[in-house]
């Protein structure tokens, strides 16, 4: 379905529409106090209002947007966790595909100050949210400088590249959309040749631990992975697993709240 960008579209500062990326990951957090004095102390992140209402910040890093969090996780009745969110041109015709293709919509579309987004889970209980309306200031800046960035754990990642793909318009040939390859067994989303996402199988539905379930997980890129682990073990956080990838050392963690997040080594 091709649509005419309206000015609630996600732009560029080019003005060149963009769809189907990762724009934003955020915390749906219960305590926002309790949310940002905990990362603020083991990430050094400050924060700032971010024109959402009083319940959601921005977090800051050398004074760069890196994620926000919102404390909306009792009212909106869903559990504490960091999504991703995907950028869209119009939330309702997308909510309506997800339904359409099985899936669930869990929040929304709800209007908020800067837009309009909505939580939704995939065919396998992955959660995601999409959103409509303006990114965050320079956000190609955010995506090629990836201080966070996303991964699906699915059970087939290629199926989960279809379903995406229709919901999402990935791979459509328009200006802003996203490219998606097959690469060693996973899928690699890539915006302007930037790698925005990637998808891997191997997730079980029904596994007794959440973390082997379907999920998309956030990752922070740090310099020092271990360090920050040990100040987030000294304010509550659980260390839930670790070790070595090309671009370095990683630690899995849970925060006292028990969202899970990694944090990546930059190589």
């Amino acid at each position: 379905m091709t649509r005419t960008p309206t000015d609630s579209t996600a732009r560029l500062g080019s003005g060149a529409p963009v769809f189907g990326a990762p724009c934003w990951v955020s915390l749906m957090a219960r305590d926002l106090t309790a949310a940002t004095d905990f990362y603020g102390r083991v990430m050094g992140w400050t924060f700032v209002p971010a024109g959402l209402g009083d319940e959601f910040r921005i977090a800051l890093a050398d004074g760069l947007p890196v994620a926000g969090i919102g404390a909306l996780a009792q009212a909106f009745q869903v559990a504490v966790a960091w999504t991703p969110y995907f950028a869209v041109e119009d939330a309702d015709v997308t909510a309506a595909r997800i339904r359409e293709r099985g899936a669930t919509v869990a929040v929304g579309p709800v209007a908020l100050q800067a837009g309009r987004g909505a939580l939704a889970a995939d065919r396998d209980g992955a959660v995601f949210g999409i959103w409509q309306g303006p990114l965050v200031s320079n956000w190609e800046s955010w995506r090629d400088a990836a201080p966070a960035w996303t991964r699906l754990h699915t059970r087939n990642a290629f199926e989960a590249a279809i379903f995406y793909g229709e919901v999402l318009d990935w791979a459509c040939d328009r200006p802003g959309c996203c490219d998606v390859q097959y690469e060693h067994d996973e899928v690699v989303l890539r915006h302007a040749g930037h790698i925005v996402a990637r998808l891997t199988s191997g997730a079980v539905e029904a596994a007794p631990d959440p973390s082997l379930r379907p999920h998309w997980h956030t990752h922070f890129a740090v310099k020092d992975p271990h360090h920050h682990a040990e100040k987030a073990l000294d304010h509550g956080a659980t260390v839930l697993a670790d070790g070595t990838s090309p671009t370095g050392p990683w630690v899995r963690l849970g925060d006292p709240d028990g969202a899970t997040f990694t944090l990546s080594g930059t190589g």
